[in-house]
């Protein structure tokens, strides 16, 4: 903490990735600090978190209106004045230098879409395994997903140092651009009509993994080539979104190497 100009402590950044307070968030967008997002309080007028909402705007923040109860909650310093940034562990990529990064490796690209991932901790463990599947890279929607939070980066043990993901707007637009450059969509679906070891994933790919609940959206899965239908044996009939990247992923590495 320290002394703001009315004499009162101004908050600070916190190790965790947590920004909180106007001046804090005003320098840290000016520093060009990596952020994923910024929480503003609901209804208010300020002009200092006008100012902060449009800069971050005009940067490609995704800016969120929360009330001030979520903010109190997330708030570390219990002093957020309106505003909590929470810092991303490091640059966005773009979908462009996934491709670029396949091509360099003279690899078919192997990418995974994830269609509102909003547990940090399964955004995680599919960067994770991602990383120890060599795939080239993650695509997340800017919004309603997980970002490149500390959590997300604790989850990963370290992958997504290695692992480049980019953020994207629309992600059905991302995936018929995806199409045209020469992947295939693979989409994890329960009811899938392609079983998974029918699935020809050693050409360029992109697997797409639904939300928890919901899993894929409707406009999402009517742009995949083929839905995928992981074998299940038990009384249950899905699998967390993690652990069916993890098992599509793997598909993949098999038929790649086999």
């Amino acid at each position: 903490m320290r002394e703001h100009r009315t004499g009162r402590p101004e908050p600070m950044a916190e190790a965790d990735g947590i920004i909180e307070g106007r001046n804090a968030v005003i320098e840290a967008l000016r520093a060009g600090t990596p952020i994923d997002k910024i929480y503003l309080a609901r209804g208010e007028t300020d002009a200092a978190l006008g100012h902060i909402a449009s800069t971050a705007r005009g940067k490609g923040i995704v800016v969120v209106e929360a009330d001030r109860r979520k903010l109190d909650g997330m708030s570390l310093t219990h002093s957020h004045q309106g505003v909590i940034a929470m810092a991303a562990v490091r640059a966005y990529a773009t979908v462009d230098a996934i491709l670029s990064a396949a091509r360099e490796k003279g690899e078919p690209p192997l990418v995974v879409v994830c269609d509102e991932l909003s547990d940090p901790h399964n955004l995680g463990a599919v960067i994770r395994t991602a990383e120890c599947a060599g795939a080239h890279g993650i695509i997340i929607p800017k919004r309603r997903s997980a970002g490149l939070t500390a959590i997300v980066a604790k989850t990963s043990a370290g992958a997504v140092a290695h692992v480049p993901v980019a953020r994207v707007p629309n992600l059905p637009a991302l995936l018929k651009e995806l199409k045209e450059k020469g992947l295939w969509v693979f989409g994890a679906e329960a009811d899938g009509t392609t079983r998974l070891y029918d699935a020809d994933l050693k050409g360029p790919a992109a697997i797409v993994i639904g939300s928890e609940g919901a899993g894929m959206g409707r406009l999402v899965a009517e742009c995949c080539d083929f839905k995928v239908s992981i074998p299940m044996r038990g009384k249950l009939n899905s699998l967390n979104a993690s652990a069916a990247a993890a098992i599509l992923l793997y598909e993949a590495v098999r038929q790649r190497l086999g």
